[in-house]
């Protein structure tokens, strides 16, 4: 079971959705999401994830490609590429883009690898906000949610999902000052 019953949350603002897997979108959560007594959270979306979003009464959607980036007050946030792919049947299989989600707050740079196998996309994504994150008195991520699950036997998982070695390879790579574990 969840940690918090969606009823417990706090209000959300914002939710980032990294791909269209079940375990990632979850139709229920995202329903009474929408529903949350002070209003629809603004959803973050990949590309192609908006209709499926109507489909289930939302309509405070922002749909994204990879490195396109929306603001929401002081605070942007940008969908980068990570490797992995989508489909909810076996005939939608990459008809949607995925990604992962690098969040800038004035005090707080964080990074959401959604799901991801290992790629040179995390030195991609370090060096294309090299620029942002030195004006920072200590640049680089603050935190960064790393996924490791799935991921034996190798021969079959190593494109979709790291190890815990990856994932501390990827912690390197992104310059992170912390990262934790998920999806497990």
């Amino acid at each position: 079971r969840p940690g918090l019953a969606l009823a417990e949350l706090p209000q959300v603002d914002v939710v980032v959705i990294s791909h269209n897997h079940y375990d990632h979108l979850d139709a229920p959560s995202v329903r009474a999401l929408g529903t949350q007594p002070g209003g629809s959270p603004l959803f973050l979306v990949p590309l192609g994830l908006k209709a499926w979003m109507a489909e289930q009464g939302l309509t405070h959607v922002v749909e994204l490609d990879w490195w396109q980036e929306h603001a929401v007050g002081a605070v942007a946030f940008v969908l980068t590429p990570v490797q992995h792919w989508s489909g909810r049947t076996l005939s939608d299989r990459m008809e949607t883009l995925w990604g992962g989600w690098t969040i800038l707050a004035p005090d707080l740079h964080a990074f959401f690898a959604g799901d991801t196998g290992y790629s040179k996309d995390f030195a991609d994504i370090r060096a294309h906000f090299a620029e942002r994150q030195s004006e920072r008195a200590d640049g680089g991520f603050d935190i960064a949610l790393l996924p490791i699950g799935g991921y034996e036997p190798r021969w079959f998982m190593a494109q979709q999902h790291v190890d815990p070695a990856e994932a501390v390879r990827i912690h390197l790579e992104l310059g992170a000052k912390r990262s934790i574990g998920m999806h497990w």
